[in-house]
């Protein structure tokens, strides 16, 4: 059967993912109507601001919505009509790790997507092709299909296929502009077949057609979990060996360098930090020891479930360097925390290991100076609230300060932690900052940022993850 062209899409969901892809798309794709939609009404007015106040930050973002936004691209809270309208539907809304209930701490948290799929079917009066955005365990797109035909209207038909993204945060626009691949499942059906044509031909408008790669619907869902997975992996292995480093006197920079000079393994992803974050490491791991478990494959699980073990470990590892360096006590010393977003180039916090350094300092009643280029001070405190349960804002609030600047943060400071990869956390004036800090003044670099011997020849006691102190 002959592919469905398509004219109009609609996205279900404004975030990380729906926003950035469907803008790109709506920029590639002039003649398809691009709507965006999401119930939170804050959210869609920063999406539309005259300003271009964007609601996350994503380097490019600003510039492929100014250039669609009112052309072929529309954001609105009016989801029914989004659906209604639409040819084809993508399904990208949040799908946390389950806080409750069975796989609680494991599971992915599917009530969004269920929502979002039984309102398409509540409200659509013709047939459509609904994509799974979001990151999802293996065989949701089964879920979706049963809720979809077991509430649909006469004569409309759903088609379901899997468009799992590969975005980083911080090069999302350019990964969207030139992607490794794009990966679509479908039914080994006529009628999916037909669907994932439809698709591709979207994609096709700026992606080389070698590039867009079709598979099974369940091949699909779990390449992106796969993906994520071995990504992780490759990060905490570098982590374990970064402890052994500090243990040995050797340079995990110097190591890592040589290893990936073997072109079997490459260099990507093999740099040493104070350990992963963001929304789909963590998350999508945890979602493969579920499944794993859940298939009875417990020595599958029990790996998988390691890679997170050691992340936590390196963060628990960086923390207690800081305090034994500090003469085992910080105890109402003030520390400055230079990052708080995940990684650079976004001001996404999820997951970020600056969260769990802040908590481990406070837990030790230091006093925290926070300073992040990019992160707003209420997402701070959202933050630290949720990481702290049971400690009211105000309590937390007397030992943290929000700083507008590093050198603010860094002033009168024993220590300064480096816990995002800014740029411009290696471009300041670190004389200055020597300067204005108590000493011995200390920086502990838990991201391989800053040149170690340059701070030491200033003054600094530098310790760099990875880094032992023996030559």
């Amino acid at each position: 059967m002959a592919p469905v062209k398509v004219s109009k899409i609609c996205c279900i969901g404004a975030g990380y993912v729906g926003g950035p892809t469907c803008a790109v798309i709506a920029l590639k794709c002039p003649n398809i109507q691009v709507t965006i939609v999401d119930l939170n009404k804050a959210r869609i007015d920063a999406w539309n601001s005259p300003d271009f106040k964007l609601p996350i930050y994503e380097p490019g973002l600003e510039d492929v919505v100014r250039q669609a936004r009112g052309r072929n691209l529309i954001f609105s809270t009016d989801v029914d009509k989004g659906i209604q309208e639409a040819d084809l539907i993508f399904v990208s809304v949040n799908t946390p790790t389950k806080k409750s209930g069975v796989g609680a701490g494991y599971a992915a948290d599917l009530n969004y997507v269920e929502l979002a799929t039984r309102r398409i079917a509540q409200v659509a009066n013709s047939s459509k092709i609904v994509v799974e955005k979001s990151t999802v365990p293996c065989r949701t797109a089964q879920s979706m299909r049963t809720i979809l035909e077991a509430n649909s209207k006469p004569g409309c038909r759903f088609d379901i296929l899997s468009n799992p993204e590969f975005l980083a945060e911080g090069t999302a626009i350019s990964d969207l502009f030139k992607p490794d691949r794009v990966l679509i499942g479908s039914l080994e059906t006529p009628e999916g077949k037909s669907a994932s044509d439809s698709l591709a031909d979207v994609y096709a408008n700026w992606v080389p057609r070698d590039r867009i790669l079709t598979v099974g619907l369940w091949s699909s869902e779990l390449t992106k979990l796969a993906a994520n997975a071995m990504l992780a992996q490759r990060i905490s292995s570098i982590n374990a060996l970064s402890a052994i480093c500090e243990a040995t006197g050797a340079n995990i920079d110097e190591v890592a360098h040589a290893v990936g000079y073997d072109s079997r393994i490459g260099p990507k992803f093999l740099k040493a930090s104070v350990g992963f974050g963001g929304s789909c490491f963590q998350k999508d791991i945890l979602n493969l020891v579920y499944l794993s478990e859940s298939c009875h494959l417990p020595e599958v699980a029990a790996y998988w479930k390691q890679v997170v073990e050691m992340n936590e470990y390196q963060k628990r590892r960086f923390s207690k360097r800081v305090v034994d360096t500090l003469f085992n006590t910080i105890t109402g010393k003030r520390i400055a925390v230079l990052g708080f977003a995940f990684k650079a180039d976004t001001g996404d916090t999820r997951e970020s290991a600056a969260i769990t350094l802040i908590k481990d300092f406070l837990s030790e009643k230091a006093l925290v100076k926070i300073y992040d280029p990019q992160v707003p001070e209420e997402q701070v405190w959202m933050d630290l609230e949720e990481a702290i349960p049971g400690t009211p804002i105000e309590t937390i609030k007397k030992s943290v300060t929000i700083c507008s600047s590093a050198i603010e943060a860094c002033k009168n400071s024993e220590a300064v932690v480096i816990a995002t990869e800014w740029k411009e956390f290696r471009e300041i004036s670190w004389q200055e900052v020597y300067d204005s800090m108590n000493k011995p003044a200390f920086v502990f670099d838990g991201r391989l940022l800053v040149n170690h011997d340059e701070l030491t020849k200033i003054g600094f006691k530098v310790k760099t993850i990875g880094r032992g102190e023996t030559v």
